[in-house]
């Protein structure tokens, strides 16, 4: 039985992913359209169907990733069955530490590069983010100390990104942190 072509959505989910990591790779203006085509395993002219330009390419690819995160992190700290310290931990792997080591690293550093290219979401996805933990961590804390506890883990993150070299270093060292500010349900 011949496997099916993919849906459109999945076709651009695909080539977005394979976008990303081209522009993780070489940088945004290194990057060509016709490398992120052969990452995609599409032809230029169908790339430039989906995109008509690589500025509005690595909009959507952003986008998509930071989006993406979100919702995993929305999700992961709305789950009622886990405690909020991995419920917690789980949200910032999510949202930060799958972007640990060299060519991970290298993604943040293509977008932290290039604010100009991605508008408002570079401040609105980071924003939404630190209001997910806040609101769950105030589920035990009150809203201030919510707020300052959430702040601080945020700090820790970025700065642990730039100290570790894999995701499992991260998590080790940001499980401390998280134990040591976030208060376990009364």
């Amino acid at each position: 039985m011949a496997s099916e072509p993919p849906k459109p959505a999945d076709r651009r989910d695909a080539v977005l992913e394979s976008a990303l990591l081209t522009f993780a790779r070489h940088g945004y203006r290194k990057t060509s359209m016709d490398e992120v085509a052969r990452a995609a395993r599409i032809s230029r002219p169908g790339l430039y169907f989906l995109f008509e330009s690589k500025e509005t390419l690595f909009r959507a690819a952003v986008t998509r990733a930071l989006e993406q995160d979100l919702g995993a992190a929305e999700r992961i700290l709305a789950d009622p069955g886990k405690p909020l310290r991995e419920r917690v931990t789980g949200a910032f792997d999510r949202w930060a530490g799958r972007y640990v080591g060299p060519l991970s690293r290298d993604v943040t550093g293509v977008i932290e590069q290039n604010p100009d290219l991605l508008g408002d979401v570079v401040e609105t996805a980071p924003a939404r983010f630190e209001a997910l933990v806040t609101d769950a961590i105030a589920e035990v804390t009150g809203r201030a100390a919510a707020t300052r506890v959430a702040q601080t883990l945020l700090s820790a993150s970025v700065g642990l990104k730039h100290q570790v070299e894999t995701r499992e270093a991260y998590l080790a060292r940001f499980t401390t942190a998280v134990e040591l500010l976030v208060p376990q349900k009364a």
